[in-house]
């Protein structure tokens, strides 16, 4: 592979000195090897292309990602584990824990270990993979784990965005027009950042589970009304940002989608990045809690309904130089969003294997350097629903995200005072 990276990774990779990181955590209940553990991730790193890159620069200082046959496989750190918490404060120090992306590999393994539980943590650089990709790799290393022989098929890479883009969409109409907005781009990114600086703060975690009983009931609750878990969440943080913010909440909501329901091309079991965006509102929403649900469910299938992807991959190409810009502008403003929130749904692992079962997943986290950095990811397994809200001390204290987060948790309609309306 010699490719350069798209947009969407670009801005993922922010800096070479400071990438990124995602982290995916499973605590497991039985024996792990050593052995088992560097034998399932040389399968990994033998099927997915990614696994086996270093990213360079040209002179121009774009980054590639280029193979190297002479990687070395993916690194294991084990560590004793303290309690039921370390993970957590472990996860803390791999956000900051920056890979060494000249040399690879671009993704590592932390093994908390004890005599019955173990977590393993899986970290890798967000521009090489979405939620969708950092599951695939904890469903191959936990399969391969149980199952030695198993067998993992490699895949080729794509060499370009092209790859995915029809010649029909490329017409000389549209790419002169998308040459001269790349060329306003820049400037109108340094103006908007001009004299500000990047917000510069410890980001912290803050994390909840619903049992079995409250994610059923929400289930059925978001059935009756005809609203979706994902809309009641969104809705819920808003609502609650704005009853600890006030003036000061925007009442949106940034929802990455999965991009391989547009483009069948990427296959589930591949790795990929980049994500496109809904921005949904619910300001001008009025009534109940459900109706804010309801509405807010039409309009992201909607905004699904209307995206172009494969233009987007199109237009993107031409930004490549206000790359930079981009990223200024992501850590310099405040946004106008309350929250990125990433709903991965039920996670399509098995709960049990032949020589160890998988206790829980803990949703994934990344502390983005964005001066809004407010990330919300939501999954569900074992029929709990876990969540972990991110950000930074700088732009959102966490005495105040606690507080956001016990309100929204007073807002899931899973407590007797929020019955659901039936409107």
């Amino acid at each position: 592979m010699n490719r350069k990276l798209i947009l969407g990774e670009r801005i993922m990779y922010v800096d070479p000195a400071a990438t990124v990181n995602c982290i995916f955590t499973a605590k497991i209940r039985g024996a792990i090897t050593l052995e088992g553990l560097i034998h399932a991730l040389g399968k990994l790193q033998q099927k997915h292309p990614l696994l086996g890159v270093v990213i360079r620069e040209d002179e121009n200082s774009r980054p590639y990602f280029v193979s190297d046959t002479k990687i070395p496989p993916i690194p294991i750190q084990m560590i004793e584990r303290q309690d039921d918490n370390h993970w957590q404060q472990v996860s803390a120090t791999e956000w900051e824990h920056t890979f060494n992306v000249r040399k690879g590999p671009l993704a590592r393994v932390i093994w908390l270990r004890s005599n019955d539980v173990s977590e393993l943590l899986l970290v890798l650089p967000h521009c090489i993979c979405d939620g969708t990709s950092i599951l695939t790799l904890m469903r191959e290393l936990l399969q391969v784990l149980d199952k030695p022989e198993t067998v993992l098929i490699p895949y080729p890479s794509f060499e370009s965005i092209h790859d995915f883009i029809p010649a029909s969409l490329s017409s000389w109409k549209l790419q002169l027009k998308l040459w001269l907005l790349s060329k306003v781009a820049v400037p109108l990114l340094a103006l908007q950042t001009r004299g500000q600086l990047p917000a510069q703060g410890k980001h912290y975690m803050v994390r909840w589970k619903l049992d079995q009983a409250a994610t059923t009931a929400l289930i059925n609750a978001c059935k009756i009304e005809n609203a979706s878990p994902h809309a009641v969440f969104s809705v819920a943080f808003m609502e609650a940002h704005r009853h600890v913010m006030g003036n000061t909440s925007h009442r949106k909501v940034i929802c990455p989608v999965d991009i391989r329901r547009f483009i069948p091309e990427i296959k589930q079991d591949h790795l990929f990045a980049f994500a496109p965006i809904a921005e949904l509102s619910i300001s001008k929403t009025e009534g109940s809690f459900w109706a804010k649900a309801r509405q807010l469910k039409t309009d992201l299938i909607t905004a699904i309904d209307k995206m172009d992807v494969r233009k987007q991959l199109l237009t993107s190409e031409y930004f490549h130089s206000a790359a930079n810009c981009m990223v200024s502008f992501l850590k310099k403003t405040d946004g106008t969003h309350d929250v990125t929130l990433s709903n991965m749904g039920k996670l399509d692992i098995p709960e049990r294997y032949d020589t160890f079962e998988l206790e829980t997943l803990y949703s994934p986290s990344a502390a983005f350097p964005w001066r809004n950095a407010n990330t919300l990811v939501v999954s569900t397994f074992r029929g709990q629903t876990d969540f972990s809200f991110i950000s930074c001390e700088t732009f959102l204290e966490e005495a105040k995200a606690r507080a956001i987060v016990k309100k929204m948790q007073e807002l899931l309609p899973i407590n007797p005072v929020h019955e659901p309306a039936h409107q």
